[in-house]
């Protein structure tokens, strides 16, 4: 195992703290800090040193697939790493949005050949599905709840502009995509007296509350009613959402361990200052009731557990170690990124054994051996989803 360092993204709704105290640093950082990547994908790639120079892990990749990827993950993917690894750490909302499938993304990008990069809705011809682990307390909108209580949460606003979306919510799932254009759609001239009509009308709630927050975050953008479709969830550390294609979604507060597929498509409908196109956000989204969006670990082993998905670009494992168990060895093939989420731990991989402390990441070739993991710590092994 190497060490492996990745670049920090610093959106503007990113925190100032969560990824400096995950790392051991000073807070506040002197900026936000929303997202590290930990991989290979072109718009942030990690690195690893070379002769003391760092080099881009997406060069490596590209250059040397057989031994970073293994013959299984490159007949598969390609001379590319098929997941991204990143700790996310939101302050403000992020925007409404959702991602294709994979052959709404070939098509998708097909198409926008030719297109300046800022009228594009797809960067590359990849699905990103993803899965967030939370590492503290997290808040998000994601999926669509029962029609019936949305429609119950608009009429009780009482504001008359909106009968349209509550008669369409009373249609069942097949209204969510009427009440989905209808509050998108809504007149650019018209909109802050639609919010001002419903804030002015709320006495209180949760429901209120978090139209009211988005609001404020977003004047005049109907994203904010667009919320009251989903249903919101608060995690506790070690619980899941995920992800799939044509899921609308929005991460609202925390910070979490998640894991996609090296994509970077994402289509927005509200709640952003970045290139929102509604149309094509309704052609990829799925409109059915998402049951239940949360999902709790599962065991595999002493220290060890995981969250199932239905893709194979990627699967994420958690690793404690410690009194209890005092290493762990978990045979997965492939490529394997490890994340370091608190105290310290040492990674082998039989190439070679390496001390992670927390906010630390390393990387492993595809010939390595099962990956050893010992210490006192916790950490988020990443691999292709190829077992």
């Amino acid at each position: 195992m190497e060490p492996l360092y990745g670049p920090i993204r610093d959106y503007a709704w990113g925190s100032r703290s969560a990824i400096a105290l995950l790392q051991g640093r000073p807070v506040p950082s002197e900026g936000p800090e929303a997202e590290l990547w930990l991989g290979a994908h072109p718009g942030a790639p990690a690195s690893v040193d070379r002769a003391g120079l760092r080099v881009s892990l997406c060069d490596l990749v590209r250059d040397e697939p057989g031994q970073w990827l293994g013959q299984r993950v490159s007949e598969r993917f390609g001379s590319r790493l098929p997941f991204l690894l990143k700790v996310l750490a939101a302050d403000a909302p992020l925007s409404l949005q959702a991602h294709p499938d994979a052959e709404q993304a070939r098509a998708g990008y097909a198409a926008e050949a030719g297109r300046p990069e800022g009228r594009r809705n797809y960067s590359d011809p990849h699905h990103k599905p993803e899965l967030l682990v939370a590492l503290t307390p997290f808040e998000a909108l994601c999926g669509f709840r029962a029609p019936a209580e949305s429609a119950e949460a608009f009429a009780a606003f009482g504001v008359p502009e909106l009968a349209p979306v509550v008669a369409a919510l009373h249609a069942g799932p097949e209204g969510l995509r009427t009440a989905m254009r209808t509050l998108l759609g809504w007149p650019v001239a018209e909109r802050d007296e639609l919010l001002g009509s419903v804030l002015a009308a709320s006495a209180g709630g949760p429901d209120a509350q978090l139209v009211r927050r988005l609001a404020t975050a977003y004047p005049g953008d109907p994203g904010a009613l667009v919320a009251l479709l989903l249903h919101h969830v608060r995690l506790v550390p070690g619980e899941a959402i995920w992800m799939p294609a044509g899921n609308l979604h929005a991460y609202l507060s925390g910070c979490g361990v998640e894991i996609m597929a090296a994509s970077d498509n994402v289509l927005r409908g509200g709640l952003t200052p970045k290139r929102v196109d509604v149309d094509e956000l309704l052609r990829v989204l799925r409109f059915e009731v998402l049951d239940d969006p949360v999902r709790a670990a599962q065991p595999v082993g002493p220290g060890v557990d995981w969250w199932p998905v239905p893709v194979d670009d990627f699967a994420l494992h958690r690793v404690r170690v410690g009194a209890a168990v005092l290493s762990v060895t978990l045979p997965l093939p492939g490529p394997r990124v490890v994340l370091c989420s608190s105290g310290s731990i040492t990674v082998d991989d039989g190439a070679g054994a390496l001390t992670l402390a927390s906010g630390q990441a390393a990387i492993g070739d595809a010939a390595g051996e099962p990956l050893r993991i010992s210490g006192a710590g916790e950490a988020y092994v990443a691999t292709s989803g190829l077992h």
